[in-house]
């Protein structure tokens, strides 16, 4: 079974700005949340697409499924999910032997900073760079699929 697991954190400063190695925007949509499973359209610079499907997320791991679908496929589904969808720009930060993810939130959530790090197992210990902070790993308001459902941002 493919396993997501992750750990996600608010970002406390913009000093991960100078190692940044790619970046994408990305637009998000919701087609189904529940307590077991959570269905996901992406689409990356307006040219590619992903269909994820999630299962529920036991501490930081989780089942996820990820496919390719056509751009325009993607498109109607975007469609199908409103008003559910996030936008964000998604930087690539390489960070000793990790790639962490920064996403920078926009519209509903402008202000917006999580850093993610996907690791291979649970226990796998991860140098954490000084510019994160607070962990947000178990904090569902922090989940993209709750983000997609309360505009603006978690306090």
């Amino acid at each position: 079974m493919a396993q997501e697991i992750e750990r996600k954190f608010l970002v406390s400063s913009d000093d991960w700005k100078s190692a940044v190695e790619s970046s994408a925007r990305l637009q998000q949509g919701y087609l189904s949340t529940s307590a077991k499973a959570t269905v996901r359209v992406r689409i990356y610079d307006d040219k590619e697409a992903m269909l994820t499907l999630k299962g529920k997320a036991v501490g930081i791991s989780r089942a996820e499924f990820e496919y390719a679908i056509p751009l325009e496929d993607a498109r109607e589904l975007m469609e199908m999910s409103r008003p559910n969808v996030i936008e964000k720009r998604r930087y690539n930060v390489p960070f000793e032997n990790h790639l962490w993810e920064v996403d920078v939130f926009e519209g509903h959530h402008a202000g917006l900073i999580i850093a993610e790090v996907e690791m291979a197992s649970v226990d796998e210990h991860v140098h954490l760079p000084d510019w994160v902070g607070l962990e947000v790993s178990e904090d569902d308001r922090y989940a993209n699929a709750s983000l997609s459902r309360t505009p603006g941002i978690p306090r």
